[in-house]
């Protein structure tokens, strides 16, 4: 898994000496950009209520963050870019079929969630179309994430039932780990449409995997190589304030560790988890977006698949709100 990760800036030709690292960092700049992103995710509107049910992110991206010492390990970056520094935080949680049953779903999904940051880079080449992206992630698993609060008083809200097998969650343990991906516009119909590729990895203590996939937009919005999505008030261009658009994304991952089906690296004590043979390696993911915008503001509902996660599992979808604001 390394060496997938490795590859992925190999690919797009980046040197590891210190004389090519100097010439990357001379010819970079930091965007001005400063952005806040928050997106809501829950398969209730499906009424499935199962798997992967709840999450949350919030992102913060700001030309402050360039000064954290984290970016000094988050690898080069193709000479020219354009780089934005971020803070993301994640919060998921999973549950089995039945939340009902008071005891453990013996082959069925372990309870699990975590809380962490992405502490991120992204360097954007806009004349090379290419994008690369290398984060550290921090964080926790287990209880202290507070998964069965947050689910409970959530269904309470909803008149949903109240799950009661969080008890029997993955326990504590620590989330570390690295990730890339690699962006490159494959073909471009002006402004109206684009077809990226990307390749991604991921190698810590919560998930290790590899990954390649495709994204269709289609409609009138910031093209993926100008920035992030808006644009800060200065960097605003008349035919760039209103957005309007669908997006198609296609994932497949091959999967080397996921923490919430099979517990943490360091913590063995768990009352249940899945055994490695149980967790299916090839996963596929799909999904769909609709976009709006208006200025700095962009607003996104989406609806995501995936297919079986472990042995005897079912596929899964829920859906996500997003919204994007530049500042």
């Amino acid at each position: 898994m390394m060496r997938c990760l490795c590859g992925l800036l190999l690919l797009i030709g980046l040197g590891s000496s210190g004389a090519q690292a100097q010439l990357l960092r001379d010819s970079t700049q930091v965007s001005a950009d400063r952005l806040l992103d928050y997106s809501f995710a829950n398969d209730a509107f499906l009424r499935t209520d199962y798997y992967y049910t709840q999450g949350m992110t919030l992102l913060l991206v700001s030309p402050a963050l360039q000064h954290s010492p984290v970016n000094r390990i988050l690898g080069p970056v193709p000479a020219g870019s354009t780089l934005h520094h971020g803070i993301r935080l994640h919060y998921d949680g999973f549950t089995p079929l039945r939340i009902q049953d008071p005891f453990i779903r013996v082959g069925d999904r372990p309870y699990a969630s975590y809380i962490y940051a992405d502490l991120l880079r992204v360097a954007t080449h806009t004349s090379r179309h290419l994008r690369v992206t290398t984060a550290l992630n921090v964080g926790i698993l287990g209880p202290a994430a507070g998964a069965k609060g947050f689910q409970t008083k959530f269904h309470e809200l909803l008149g949903a039932p109240t799950p009661r097998g969080w008890d029997y969650q993955v326990q504590t343990d620590v989330v570390l780990g690295y990730e890339a991906q690699v962006e490159k516009q494959l073909l471009a119909l002006g402004r109206v449409a684009e077809l990226n590729g990307s390749a991604s990895a991921s190698l810590g203590t919560l998930q290790t995997y590899a990954a390649a996939g495709t994204t269709l937009r289609v409609g009138w919005r910031q093209l993926t190589f100008e920035g992030l999505g808006v644009a800060g008030r200065a960097a605003r261009r008349p035919h760039g304030r209103v957005q309007a658009y669908g997006q198609a994304q296609v994932e497949g991952r091959l999967v080397g560790y996921n923490a919430t089906l099979q517990g943490g690296l360091f913590n063995r004590r768990n009352p249940y988890v899945l055994p490695a043979s149980a967790v299916s390696r090839a996963v596929a993911q799909s999904t769909g977006t609709l976009g709006l915008g208006y200025a700095g503001v962009r607003v996104e509902t989406a609806l995501t698949w995936i297919s079986p996660e472990f042995t005897g599992s079912r596929t899964h979808r829920w859906t996500t709100i997003n919204i994007r604001v530049a500042f």
